[in-house]
């Protein structure tokens, strides 16, 4: 099966962006969702492919848009999360990869929140203003099954890296 994974970073008051950018500088976390996703199909909106700006490297790009008459070059465009859902299963078992990766924007993450198996957080130890949240999710669905601390550094605040895993479902097929 493949388990249908969820990346993000986010402050203590649920902001995940900024004026379609991310609100803070943590080259630590850049590094650990490289690691995360290396390999692995990444599902993201419209609007975080245009912030990206192009294809990561080493991971197939699929973006889900609205919009029909929507180009990613170097991606794969959707209408649905469910259809980009269905060919992100294929291409991980075509790459031998155990995850699917949603990476984001809000919309993308409210409406796969309810299908995935586990979550990939970066909480930033930080409440920054910002325009993007990250839905709600705590609760008894969910375990923390690991946690890594990073403590503040000259330029930055502290954050950690957290694994939850839902306590039954979400595997994509």
């Amino acid at each position: 099966m493949t388990r249908l994974a969820l990346i993000v970073a986010m402050s203590h008051n649920r902001v995940i962006g900024r004026d379609n950018d991310l609100p803070w500088h943590l080259p630590e976390d850049l590094r650990h969702f490289r690691q995360l996703t290396m390999g692995k199909p990444l599902v993201m909106g419209r609007r975080t492919w245009q912030s990206i700006g192009r294809p990561l490297p080493g991971r197939p790009s699929l973006v889900v848009s609205r919009d029909p008459t929507f180009a990613a070059e170097g991606a794969d465009v959707f209408t649905s999360l469910d259809a980009a859902l269905e060919r992100a299963g294929v291409l991980a078992a075509q790459a031998g990869v155990d995850e699917v990766m949603v990476i984001g924007g809000a919309q993308i993450y409210a409406e796969a929140l309810p299908r995935v198996a586990r979550l990939y957080v970066t909480e930033v130890h930080a409440e920054v203003p910002g325009d993007t949240w990250f839905p709600a999710f705590e609760g008894p669905a969910w375990q923390e099954t690991m946690r890594e601390e990073h403590p503040p550094a000259e330029g930055r605040p502290g954050f950690a890296f957290v694994q939850h895993d839902r306590c039954q479902g979400g595997d994509i097929g």
